[in-house]
């Protein structure tokens, strides 16, 4: 699994850390909410909000990672001239690997997100 995440390049670090930015918040909203802190249901509807846009910024960042890897990609394979499909596959896998990853956060993150509206639509909150 790990030689996965070094096998993604430069995104893969930088989508981890969106992905616990995206449990922080979820964390931080859910104490809120347990612990009766909301103060205003549309300020924390706002927030929650937050999860999802970080989400699918992850999505689009792994998407561009995928972009990044077929220019590589075909970079080489202008240079080098004829090679065989196997090659052309291994590389079209790599640059899956960041892709895959931004599309789990963003999963991750709408998981999470309906989680939390769930939970807080079911609490009694003082407007």
């Amino acid at each position: 699994m790990l030689d996965l995440f070094y096998a993604g390049g430069v995104f893969m670090p930088i989508l981890t850390l969106l992905l616990l930015i995206i449990l922080a918040m979820a964390v931080y909203n859910a104490l809120q909410v347990s612990n009766q802190k909301v103060e205003y249901i549309t300020s924390f509807r706002h927030r929650l909000k937050y999860i999802k846009s970080v989400g699918l910024f992850a999505l689009v960042f792994g998407l561009f990672g995928q972009l990044m890897g077929l220019y590589q990609m075909f970079s080489v394979i202008e240079v080098a001239g004829a090679i065989s499909p196997a090659i052309v596959a291994g590389g079209l896998k790599v640059t899956m690997i960041s892709a895959l990853y931004g599309v789990l956060i963003f999963l991750i993150s709408y998981i999470v997100w309906l989680g939390l509206d769930y939970y807080f639509d079911g609490r009694e909150v003082q407007a």
